[in-house]
């Protein structure tokens, strides 16, 4: 049987934020948890589906493979869950101290004083038209917390742990209801494990400290407005030895006096006087690129307003190299408000001439 689309099984859109996707999937997970639906068989599979979604959802990678590729893209990624106990440990990420990692006897034991993934960075970068259609280096300020180096992210003095007295090292208590044994997070260590004897003098116990560097980023000629640059390893570093995250770059393209963007084609307007739209002529269409010189138009006589005119091959860029857009020039045609005297003798005698024709 074919999978469901993630996105019609979690009812959001696809263009849904992480809050709200959090938000849809943890409405769905409570109403068709097994210990919540005893009586109904289907639940499981039901539960499993939108863990599933969620899982490939609220990971940006994941995401924008399935967005792109579907179910196909992600066969042989990693996506999906293993098996049972999987779901139920993502069910406890989400869910926390709510119902505990161990709802109906499926949590298990998880420790959480191992490497740890370092947190996604997202900040926003302005380019020019000409920086996003010929594509720019540029150079970043962020300013955002890092495990601290001197406690390596544990909080602790010297990086010095010591074992949670409460669960013993297991970060997770046992509570027996009835047939069931449910399985809470340690509020003593908050699940690592672990507790803190003497705090980082540098960190004051906080286990990271605000960290403030500059990133270098190569922006790809064709680059539109909205879109978002992934720099891979760039975000947060790992605490306790973790892989660093992600740094999310979104692109914002200011306004251009003299050119405006329609996908891959510049439209330029053409400014042309009635003698030229009437007899035709050459003009001169400055480019985007600074420096470069200006691209001579034919107008071809009797041209009338509204109407385009097209210089193939130099508009935007394609992404992924292959070609690129055109210049599209829009005719208008100006009408002088004020006339000397002889230019309105000359203008009606022309007028004259149309009464005749």
């Amino acid at each position: 049987m074919a999978k469901r689309d993630y996105y019609e099984v979690l009812g959001v859109a696809r263009g849904v934020g992480a809050a709200e996707l959090k938000r849809a999937y943890r409405k769905l997970a409570l109403k068709h948890h097994p210990d919540r639906n005893q009586d109904d068989p289907e639940a499981a599979e039901r539960f499993k589906e939108v863990s599933e979604a969620y899982q490939v959802l609220s990971d940006p990678d994941k995401r924008e493979v399935y967005d792109r590729f579907g179910h196909e893209g992600l066969r042989g990624g990693g996506a999906g869950f293993q098996d049972v106990g999987d779901i139920f440990t993502h069910f406890q990420d989400i869910f926390g101290d709510f119902f505990g990692g161990g709802m109906g006897g499926f949590g298990g034991r998880r420790r959480r004083d191992g490497p740890t993934r370092g947190g996604d960075v997202r900040t926003r970068i302005e380019l020019t038209l000409e920086e996003a259609v010929f594509g720019a280096e540029r150079e970043i300020e962020l300013r955002h917390p890092t495990p601290c180096g001197d406690c390596r992210g544990t909080g602790a003095k010297n990086g010095e742990l010591t074992t949670c007295a409460s669960c013993g090292g297991r970060g997770q208590v046992a509570h027996r209801r009835g047939a069931f044994v449910l399985q809470t997070t340690c509020s003593a260590c908050r699940g690592t494990g672990t507790t803190i004897g003497a705090p980082c003098e540098t960190c004051k116990g906080r286990g990271e400290v605000a960290s403030e560097r500059k990133v270098r980023v190569n922006i790809p000629p064709g680059i539109d407005h909205g879109q978002t640059l992934r720099l891979a390893g760039q975000g947060q570093a790992g605490a306790r030895g973790g892989p660093p995250g992600n740094l999310y770059v979104e692109v914002v393209v200011q306004p251009d006096e003299r050119f405006e963007r329609d996908g891959l084609d510049l439209v330029y307007e053409v400014n042309l006087s009635f003698p030229q739209a009437a007899l035709g002529a050459k003009v001169q269409v400055p480019s985007l690129r600074s420096g470069e010189e200006p691209v001579e138009l034919r107008i071809p006589p009797g041209v009338q307003p509204g109407e385009t005119l097209v210089i193939r091959g130099a508009g935007v860029p394609r992404l992924d190299g292959r070609g690129r857009g055109d210049l599209v020039c829009v005719v208008q045609v100006e009408v002088p408000k004020e006339l000397s005297p002889r230019a309105q003798e000359l203008i009606e005698e022309l007028a004259k001439t149309f009464e005749t024709a």
